[in-house]
């Protein structure tokens, strides 16, 4: 076996000493060892293991011009005959030593390859693989010298509560960041031990179609199922997957590229109201702009105004019932003719000032027409399952169509929202993992101090009590705010750019290691993970779903849809038997927003006849009466010329 025969041996001189940490060895021309390489040294009741981050070679020549006189000038005199002698030297990192007390310098004796159990022992899987009650991830495949070891990782170190986040780097479209965490979350699906409890997973779709075809199974190579056996998963897609995408501009077209027809069962829109907005105001508006005093109004109408029966006998005598930002306009109108009456002694109502008031009404007014599509006039809203997520499920938010300021408030009360029900333990599963990708957008490290960013700063710090776990990805690692990425217990780096590389941030890296994660093959990864002492690189087989490209491909977006057939589509993912020639003549001649309420309506009830509860909320068609035809004034006209009035 070929982890069993020497394939080097330890050399310690006075320059290249070994160490507790490092050790230098000596091979043959033709060593299958490389960089990354796990090797063993054993030596008088000592094991080593090490790992390969750098290596050299060269002959007992003091100078090239040695070489070129022996040579005679010629370089294809050089045959095997007269080659002089060549050392192979590698460098390598101590990963563990058994016994680790005392901790000594690695002993002078033969270096091999690492085998399975080798590769166990040197990243500390012992501990957490290969018992009762063990909790070991799938990650990848170490591969060096002809052998395959799957390497775990401790999922109380990825998901909590010993450590947990996950932060991945590297350059777009090299099946580094969006892959790695769908193969991931694959793993994870399916190896989460039992005794760990139920999880599920919330992804933010930022990007196109990355995440739109998660339960779309892909077409794997014979090489990539064998991956998957010896990693013991199986090839399938996700099963339980949810997709919520907020309505473009005209209220029943969905913004998202998953829009064709056979992928309507599980896609449903996500709108919000005044109420599940002005929560998070803060993320809306202005900072420079709003101040403490608005803020404290903002506050007051959250907590006495919106959503209850507010009554102010100096405004009306009826009490306010503010629901949506029709009824909040006609409180914010009330307000400012109560003041206008008062004339010149009426600039405060109730510690407010006006001034203030009317800033807080000129920011909030325009939000649902800022956000349209996300945000409602109506008041109707259709959210996540807050309170009924499933175990091994997926939930998909698409807000790659949504400008900035609305991906930001989408991102920022969903993340609330879940942190809120896993402190009450009442979200239906005990853990949740969170993907976020372009955190150089939503956390860097220049920009300015949002709430977006507070929000994730305090995920990171603090989520991994509550089971909320933090999944991310960027190019740069280097522009991300360091208190999130510092707190991601697990790192990953796929192919890296050699100027990110060039940042302080990579400096513990051999110039070796730098210079294969700048030349990184698809489907290989370094991992440091906090029982690896060392980075270690793994294979990973291609994740078991579609990619964007093939999903556009088999299933093209629909475009240019009109709003009958907008509104079919719709109720069609409530009872597929329902006919677009219906819905359109039920729909002929009626006004698009008494459409968007009775749909509004029918996707709220989910009533057992969709078409019958729609048609009800529509309620009977108006016919206008035919007016009657008015014989004209005969015009009289004088005898001057002017006409009579």
């Amino acid at each position: 076996m070929i982890a069993l025969r020497p394939i080097g041996r330890v050399v310690a001189t006075e320059l290249k000493p070994s160490t507790p940490h490092q050790f230098y060895f000596w091979t043959a021309r033709d060593t299958p060892v490389g960089i990354g390489a796990i090797v063993r040294v054993e030596e008088a009741g000592r094991v080593v293991f090490g790992v390969v981050t750098d290596a050299v070679a060269y002959s007992d020549m003091m100078t090239p011009m040695h070489a070129v006189l022996g040579a005679d000038g010629d370089p294809g005199a050089m045959d095997d005959p007269t080659r002089r002698a060549e050392i192979r030297l590698f460098s390598a990192s101590v990963l563990r030593q058994m016994p680790e007390e005392p901790l000594q310098p690695v002993p002078i004796g033969p270096v091999r390859l690492a085998s399975d159990d080798d590769v166990r022992l040197a990243l500390r899987m012992d501990a957490y693989t290969g018992r009762d009650r063990a909790t070991g991830i799938p990650v990848g495949v170490y591969a060096a010298g002809g052998l395959e070891s799957p390497v775990y990782l401790d999922c109380d170190f990825l998901l909590g509560p010993e450590a947990a986040h996950l932060n991945i780097t590297g350059v777009s479209g090299l099946a580094t960041k969006t892959s790695a965490v769908e193969f991931l979350l694959t793993s994870i699906f399916q190896t989460f031990p039992v005794h760990k409890g139920s999880v599920a997973a919330v992804c933010f779709n930022v990007k196109g179609p990355d995440l739109c075809f998660l339960d779309q199974p892909a077409v794997l190579s014979d090489e990539e199922r064998r991956l998957y056996a010896r990693l013991g998963l199986t090839p399938t897609p996700f099963t339980d997957v949810h997709y919520y995408a907020p309505f473009k501009s005209d209220g029943v077209n969905l913004n998202t590229l998953r829009s064709h027809e056979a992928l309507a069962a599980n896609t449903r829109p996500l709108v919000w109201g005044l109420r599940e907005v002005l929560d998070y105001a803060e993320v809306l508006l202005n900072r420079d702009d709003v101040d403490a005093k608005a803020d404290a109004f903002i506050d007051f109408l959250g907590e006495r105004v919106v959503g209850r029966d507010y009554r102010d006998d100096t405004l009306r005598t009826k009490p306010f019932n503010v629901q949506t930002f029709a009824d909040l306009e006609e409180f914010f109108r009330a307000i400012f003719d109560f003041v206008e009456a008062m004339g010149k002694g009426g600039e405060v109502w109730r510690t407010h000032h006006v001034a203030t008031i009317r800033k807080v009404r000129n920011r909030l007014s325009n939000i649902s027409t800022r956000s349209k599509g996300l945000v409602t006039d109506d008041g109707t809203a259709s959210d996540l399952p807050w309170g009924g997520f499933a175990d091994r499920n997926v939930y998909v938010v698409d807000v790659a169509g949504l400008d900035p300021l609305a991906q930001d408030l989408v991102f920022a009360r969903a993340v609330s929202r879940l942190r809120e029900h896993l402190e009450r333990r009442d979200l239906g599963v005990d853990h949740v993992v969170v993907f976020v990708d372009e955190l150089n957008k939503y956390a860097s490290a220049d920009g300015s101090d949002t709430y977006v960013r507070k929000m994730l700063l305090d995920l990171s710090e603090r989520g991994r009590y509550l089971g909320l776990v933090l999944f991310s990805a960027q190019q740069f690692r280097s522009q991300v705010h360091r208190r999130v990425v510092g707190n991601a217990g697990t790192a990953i780096y796929g192919r890296m750019d050699m100027d990110e590389l060039a940042t302080p941030g990579y400096a513990t890296l051999s110039p070796a290691t730098k210079i294969k994660l700048a030349t990184l093959p698809k489907g290989e990864l370094m991992i440091r993970h906090p029982h690896f002492t060392q980075p270690i690189f793994v294979k990973f087989p291609r994740p078991p779903v579609m990619t964007s490209r093939e999903g556009l491909d088999r299933f093209p977006p629909a475009t240019g849809l009109s709003f009958p057939d907008a509104v079919a589509r719709q109720l069609r993912t409530f009872d597929r038997h329902i006919s677009t020639d219906g819905v359109h003549a039920l729909v002929e001649g009626r006004a698009e927003p008494d459409v968007l309420r009775a749909l509004a309506a029918t996707r709220r009830e989910r009533p057992a006849d969709p078409f019958a509860f729609f048609s009800a909320c529509l309620g009977r068609r108006v016919t206008p009466e035919a007016l009657t035809t008015r014989r004209p004034v005969p015009s009289i006209r004088h005898a001057d010329g002017d006409y009579g009035s």
